[in-house]
């Protein structure tokens, strides 16, 4: 007989959440050895390139960073690359302007956008590398 009984379906939906939490990935920053790693495994992968002062950008990142916290994209590696610091990433991606999305499956690009700001948009980025 449980101890105590009124917190059995707290703690499930505790459990529950930490284990939802536990299978999305958060974005990190970009480095080409993971991003090599990461394509030769045929992984799927978003590569956010993004500056800190654009509100293009900025209106983004929470749509980004929702959508890596959803289950249904929760093998989707978002690698975010800082567009004022990283111009041999940039130029290896052909990228000429923040803002830019670009997706990733079985290590071909797939599709890219630059300047969607609409979660639609970008979960349809997402939908591109997801079975």
């Amino acid at each position: 007989m449980t101890r105590f009984p009124r917190f059995t379906p707290l703690l499930t939906s505790f459990l529950a959440l930490c284990a939802s939490a536990a299978m999305a990935a958060d974005p990190r920053p970009f480095n080409q050895p993971s991003f090599d790693q990461l394509t030769r495994e045929g992984k799927p992968v978003i590569v956010d390139v993004a500056a800190p002062w654009c509100p293009t950008c900025r209106a983004q990142k929470p749509i980004i960073d929702k959508l890596s916290q959803q289950a249904a994209y929760k093998d989707v590696t978002v690698l975010t690359v800082d567009f004022d610091e990283d111009k041999s990433t940039l130029k290896a991606l052909k990228v000429s302007s923040q803002s830019t999305l670009i997706a990733f499956k079985s290590g071909k690009e797939v599709a890219r956008t630059v300047g969607d700001t609409s979660p639609a948009g970008i979960e349809a980025l997402f939908k591109t590398v997801t079975p």
